[in-house]
């Protein structure tokens, strides 16, 4: 867990921040120290967590439920951690502990949508103060989010990811031209979400495939970090500029 502050102005809110990389590794520059530049540029506090990935596949390395749909275990709790460190911290890295979100790309999009359906109780046995903090997160951003759904239907749910009306606050992104995961990947997720009454915000392009990050192109979807900007301000985290 890396903290990165704001370079100039603070706007007291901060973001942990999930790389993709299939739960095989980490795409920790593209999907993580890059974003932090962005991040700390726009006076938010990012929080770079390098999560456990399995050596192995995804499946096999976790909890599994009786249909055999994997809960991404060690990662799971990771996030967990990483949500309880920071609220205890929130006095001294300068952050309001009502304010922190999360952000996640490819498999981390996939972590972003388990941290906001599971946390209700830590995965593990409490360690310190920290893990008495609330582990829900404020707000959710799952880039390019990949697992979401299951099945031969199209937007079938994972059940691994029990969507309630207390999930936080959701922005999605995704290419229809997505090869790896799928668009019906964010569709899925953003039915449930409306169906439980949680305010989410999507975003489908054309054009865009999978693992654009942060670098720009010349496609219309590189513009999505000023989406995630506004959205911030609309959901009340920020203030919008008159």
């Amino acid at each position: 867990m890396t903290v990165y502050s704001p370079k100039g102005k603070n706007t007291g809110v901060a973001m942990v921040v999930f790389p993709g990389g299939g739960f095989e590794g980490l795409a920790i520059d593209l999907e993580g120290t890059e974003v932090c530049d962005w991040l700390t540029a726009e006076g938010v506090t990012c929080v770079l967590l390098k999560y456990r990935v399995p050596s192995r596949p995804f499946d096999w390395h976790c909890k599994c439920r009786p249909d055999n749909l994997a809960t991404s275990t060690l990662a799971l709790e990771d996030a967990q951690r990483t949500m309880g460190l920071a609220r205890s911290h929130a006095a001294e890295w300068h952050i309001d502990p009502h304010k922190i979100g999360v952000l996640g790309f490819s498999a981390g999009g996939y972590l972003v949508a388990e941290i906001s359906t599971q946390f209700m109780q830590r995965l593990y046995e409490p360690v310190d103060a920290a893990d008495k903090e609330s582990c829900r997160p404020d707000f959710a951003v799952g880039v390019y989010p990949g697992h979401l759904r299951v099945g031969a239907h199209a937007y079938k749910l994972n059940p691994n990811l029990p969507v309630m009306p207390q999930t936080p606050p959701t922005f999605l992104v995704q290419a229809e031209d997505d090869s790896v995961d799928g668009v019906n990947q964010s569709v899925a997720y953003y039915i449930a979400l409306k169906n439980a009454g949680v305010p989410v915000e999507m975003h489908l392009y054309a054009h865009g495939g999978h693992a654009f990050g942060m670098r720009r192109t010349e496609l219309p979807i590189t513009g999505w970090p000023q989406l995630v900007e506004t959205w911030l301000g609309t959901i009340g985290m920020v203030r919008i500029a008159k």
